[in-house]
């Protein structure tokens, strides 16, 4: 039953998007549309009471419980992102408004955005952590909570990587190529050619 909660709030989400999107762009109903919008996260609190009330029954904890928490999380932290990234390309697509922005590729900007997502997965990671630990002394001791506690390390793992890509970013930023550099850019001029001459940048201007 909890899986396919799950499969239905998921397909939930997306019609209730479009759905909202329809509204604003193609009937021109902007407070049905905000409306619509406004219930996407009644799905995640519906998911949570279920949940709830299937441990408070007595049911084994077991990796639908956990996945079920793992979703609220992920959904609550990065739905609103989503549904503003669909709402920017409708705009441009329907109703002629400006293309999205893209993220950054090179450089210092980068690694911010990196950072940036990191900094959402992190806190989704926790709150699904913090969700399953509440899921963890619901049960009590006198449940076996080991694929709760098992989803709590998968959190932690997923962590550590989006640090680690953050870091990576940070540490060896990526650098445009040549021929998207203008030509008075410092990074214009190859290192290899600085390595071959022995002069610096300065010089060979």
């Amino acid at each position: 039953m909890i899986v396919g909660l799950i499969i239905a709030c998921e397909v939930g989400f997306w019609v209730l998007l479009a759905a909202g999107l329809a509204a604003r762009y193609l009937l021109r109903l902007r407070r049905t549309s905000v409306a619509l919008l406004l219930c996407e996260p009644l799905l995640e609190v519906v998911l949570f009471v279920v949940t709830a009330v299937d441990l408070k029954d007595g049911a084994d904890p077991d990796w639908k419980h956990g996945l079920a928490a793992v979703y609220i999380a992920f959904t609550l932290v990065m739905g609103h992102r989503t549904i503003r990234w669909v709402d920017a390309h409708v705009a441009h697509r329907f109703a002629g408004g400006p293309p999205p922005v893209r993220p950054p590729k090179y450089g210092t900007a980068r690694a911010v955005h990196e950072w940036r997502t990191a900094g959402r997965w992190i806190l989704a990671s926790a709150l699904a952590a913090g969700l399953l630990q509440a899921a963890i002394w619901y049960v009590g001791g006198d449940g076996d909570t080991g694929s709760l506690r098992q989803w709590q390390s998968r959190m932690v793992w997923l962590i550590g990587i989006n640090v680690v890509i953050a870091v990576s970013y940070t540490v060896f930023p990526k650098r445009a190529p040549a021929s998207a550099l203008p030509a008075g850019d410092p990074q214009h001029v190859p290192d290899v050619l600085v390595r071959r001459t022995g002069k610096n940048e300065e010089q060979i201007r």
